[in-house]
């Protein structure tokens, strides 16, 4: 067995005063048809990162909703953890000179967690290339495998390595299902499992989204060195490439010439799968210098979900300048929370950010210094974009969306096809 991680339990029903009864119905429809399968999610991590963060609310709300799910995480060891983001990067578009040793890596550390596998399921759900050749070796094992398996790509492939992606196609082709965040994300020569388009949610209940009272969003902000009367814009991101930490710093610095008292929050979760991110972050510290409006935070200085969500309450305006995003969960957190959005024009992003309505869409440093010294200029259009965030991520971006996408994806692989009604952005299904 592999590492099963804990969770709190969560009510669909709380949710009801959110989504509404129609919706809330809907879900426990669906549930109905699946009451008492077996579900297990696999991944890398129990902690950093958006996909733990998911997990940790649609486990409990599907066993809430009847079903008996499990979430487990993989062993590993460094050097497999620094394969898996080489593969990560490369499938994202940065080159990488490929070994046949770090191809052995990846694959012996996939069969070492195959042979813990020692239980049956009604439906798995594997997330991401880290664990993704798992039912390879399963079958190779045992001659079967029982149960409908799916593969979770949180990754945006488009530009992927093909020496990568060739390494990875023949395990994924073995999945009944394979769900992406976009259907421009599915790769043409991926043949075999269905193919489902489904973006991510937020839990508007989790003590990351929860409202706070200001006085507690305050007193957060002083704790750590930030003046809750002065200006403040934040990036909450992995300290990596693709989150463009140094060009953030940039942004606030050309702002700064305009509005001296602006302060700048970057957080990062520190995740133990990302032994890059120590690399970046030291960069990151380094371009900060002795600036001490800069304030660069992580779970290794106690912030977790609640201090996060005071920043990004107390933020003018929320930045992500991500330069390749799979989706970037933190911009419909922001909205969430009323703050109007500055991020990169890539991946999911641009599916969140209805552009100069809920935020603006970027592409270059000078672009995000335009619009961010706009909304900082014009603090009720800034206001009134927030506000029209907050009812587009109500309507497009909660976990308990999330939640029927799955259960129509289980009803679908198991025969038991019940559509939902016509959503814009609920699950696409795309036969081969």
């Amino acid at each position: 067995m592999l590492g099963s991680v804990p969770t709190t339990p969560k009510s669909i029903e709380a949710y009801r005063p959110i989504i509404g009864d129609e919706r809330t119905q809907e879900i426990l429809d669906l549930a109905s048809r699946l009451r008492g399968a077996r579900v297990l999610h696999v991944n890398a991590t129990a902690f950093g990162g958006g996909v733990a963060e998911i997990l940790a609310t649609l486990i409990p709300l599907m066993n809430d909703v009847g079903l008996d799910a499990d979430w487990q995480v993989i062993r590993g060891a460094d050097e497999f953890f620094n394969v898996t983001k080489a593969i990560h990067n490369s499938l994202q578009g940065m080159y990488y000179d490929w070994t046949p040793a770090m191809r052995e890596t990846w694959l012996s550390y996939n069969r070492m967690n195959a042979d813990l596998f020692d239980e049956s399921y009604d439906y798995v759900v594997i997330h991401d290339p880290q664990p993704a050749a798992i039912p390879t070796f399963i079958e190779e094992r045992t001659g079967r495998r029982g149960g409908k398996w799916v593969w979770r790509c949180h990754i945006d492939l488009t530009d992927a390595q093909a020496q990568v992606w060739d390494m990875l196609r023949p395990h994924v082709e073995r999945y009944d299902g394979a769900i992406f965040t976009l259907a421009d994300y599915v790769k043409d020569d991926l043949r075999g499992p269905a193919i489902f388009c489904v973006p991510p949610a937020i839990d508007p209940l989790s003590p990351k989204n929860v409202d706070l009272p200001p006085e507690t969003v305050d007193e957060i902000l002083a704790r750590y060195g930030v003046d809750p009367h002065r200006p403040m814009v934040t990036q909450i991101s992995r300290f990596d490439p693709w989150k463009d930490p140094l060009g953030v710093i940039d942004v606030y610095r050309a702002a700064k010439r305009e509005f001296p008292d602006l302060q700048l929050v970057m957080i990062a979760s520190m995740a133990s799968d990302d032994p890059e991110g120590w690399a970046w972050y030291e960069r990151t510290v380094r371009r900060a210098g002795e600036d001490f409006d800069i304030h660069i935070l992580s779970n290794l200085n106690g912030v977790g979900n609640v201090e996060v969500n005071a920043f990004q309450r107390a933020a003018r305006v929320v930045i992500q300048k991500s330069v390749r995003e799979g989706f970037g969960l933190v911009v419909s957190e922001a909205l969430w929370k009323g703050r109007p959005v500055v991020a990169g024009n890539v991946g999911g992003i641009p599916l969140q950010i209805v552009n100069g309505k809920t935020g603006f869409l970027v592409h270059t440093v000078e672009e995000c210094v335009e619009k961010l010294l706009f909304l900082l200029r014009h603090q009720g259009e800034a206001d009134c974009m927030g506000a029209q965030g907050v009812a587009y991520v109500r309507d497009n971006f909660l976990t308990t969306r999330y939640l029927r996408d799955y259960l129509n994806i289980f009803c679908q692989l198991s025969g038991s096809e019940s559509p939902a009604p016509e959503h814009r952005l609920q699950s696409q299904h795309v036969r081969r």
